[in-house]
């Protein structure tokens, strides 16, 4: 069985990294299409998406933030890291297929054991298609619990 462990403010310095894979998949834009209610037929419709800018359909792009959120939670930090807030900008399109790496880099040191991250994703040409930085609250105790396994979701 796999682990989540975390590390504490003070095992951080300025410099750290992590990255997550992740491939996007038709599976994906449903349901999160599904939980956040958005059902924009760029996402969902290649007929409509096919006469939009991005000629052809996109994935959500909060779908990537959701993402970044997973990257510190799981990563870095990892398990008792509390989110903030981000600032974030959409570069490039993420679409069905692509294949992104959401990379992590604690970028400063602040009081009350936060720490400012660089969350960036990158697609499969190595091409940036989110940039941004997150505030985060770092745990204090460092923990090693087991990854939970996620029921299958069919639809």
């Amino acid at each position: 069985m796999s682990m989540l462990e975390n590390r504490t403010y003070d095992q951080l310095s300025v410099g750290v990294h992590a990255s997550l894979e992740h491939t996007v998949t038709e599976r994906d834009l449903i349901l999160f299409a599904a939980v956040s209610g958005d059902v924009n037929p760029v996402h969902l419709d290649e007929e409509f998406a096919a006469a939009t800018p991005f000629k052809g359909r996109i994935a959500h792009g909060m779908l990537s933030g959701a993402l970044i959120s997973a990257a510190i939670a799981c990563e870095l930090p990892g398990p008792g890291s509390i989110y903030i807030g981000q600032e974030m900008s959409f570069l490039r399109p993420v679409r069905p297929g692509d294949d992104i790496r959401i990379e992590l880099e604690v970028l400063e040191k602040l009081p009350k054991n936060r720490v400012r991250i660089a969350t960036r994703v990158v697609n499969q040409e190595g091409k940036k298609v989110v940039d941004g930085v997150a505030t985060v609250m770092a745990p204090t105790e460092n923990v090693s619990v087991p990854r939970p396994q996620l029921p299958e979701v069919s639809f």
